[in-house]
């Protein structure tokens, strides 16, 4: 297999970010640089609209307020411009995924934990990720560890074919049971292994991996569409990774490097 590989500069942001957390210090979890750490069936018309959610009782007014900083500070002051992505950021209740504790900071721009030694990822880490997957709608995608389902609720926003996986049992039921009661009906959660991904759906448009391996696992590769991306953390378990965007063409892959990260590991077989 042919592989390109390419390099892009980290810029002043990015830069800042790092020397922002090498001062003060991450978090296990936390990227040196934006990033994000650790969390099916098809719409009879493919090409349809994604499905909005339907939050189950009105929100308070200061939810709002502080998701429009957020998406205002955090994402497009911070050079996120896909119109699509900030949107979903907007739409979605990041509230609703963070534990109760917790509710004070669903907003802030850091990474929150929700058991299991996970996290849910700082908003923009999101928003950037889900921006290098050019989502367009009808598009499928596969995200790699669902944690507590807030990214699968973003990718929702945006398509109404997402199937996510996610090896902790508890995590996989929870994040199941709140997509539901929000109304992301076009969300599919499988409890596996996401080494080997969900075949049974493939090929995927773009998939979106949250935790890191110390490979790239060729099952996912074999499961991108000719043309699809694929965004993933390489590196040693505990050490730092690199942030790889994946294109697939024919039987080979272009892959270039968005620059160093810290994920915790893929965990499973391999």
């Amino acid at each position: 297999m042919w592989v390109k590989v390419t390099r892009t500069p980290v810029n002043v942001l990015l830069a800042a970010t790092l020397l922002a957390c090498l001062i003060g210090g991450c978090k296990p979890s936390e990227p040196l640089i934006p990033t994000v750490t650790p969390t099916g069936q098809p719409s009879p018309s493919p090409m349809a609209a994604p499905l909005l959610p339907v939050t189950p009782s009105p929100e308070p007014e200061s939810y709002r307020q502080a998701r429009q900083r957020m998406v205002d500070y955090q994402i497009r002051g911070r050079g996120v411009s896909d119109e699509a992505v900030l949107n979903a950021m907007l739409t979605v209740p990041r509230h609703e995924f963070v534990p109760e504790e917790f509710l004070g900071q669903a907003y802030a721009d850091h990474p929150l934990p929700i058991g299991y030694g996970q996290t849910i990822s700082q908003p923009y880490i999101v928003a950037l990720m889900t921006e290098l997957l050019k989502i367009t709608p009808g598009d499928k995608v596969l995200e790699i560890g669902t944690g507590s389902g807030y990214q699968a609720a973003i990718l929702a926003q945006l398509t109404d074919q997402v199937y996510t996986v996610e090896i902790i049992k508890e995590l996989a039921a929870q994040a199941e049971a709140r997509l539901k009661r929000l109304g992301y009906t076009q969300v599919h959660v499988l409890n596996a292994d996401g080494y080997y991904g969900w075949e049974e759906h493939a090929p995927f448009d773009a998939i979106i991996v949250t935790c890191a391996p110390d490979h790239v696992p060729q099952p996912l590769v074999k499961q991108l569409k000719d043309g699809g991306r694929m965004v993933i953390p390489v590196g040693p378990p505990g050490g730092y990774q690199s942030l790889w965007l994946i294109v697939r063409q024919g039987e080979d892959v272009k892959m270039t490097n968005m620059g160093g990260v810290v994920f915790v590991p893929l965990t499973g077989e391999h």
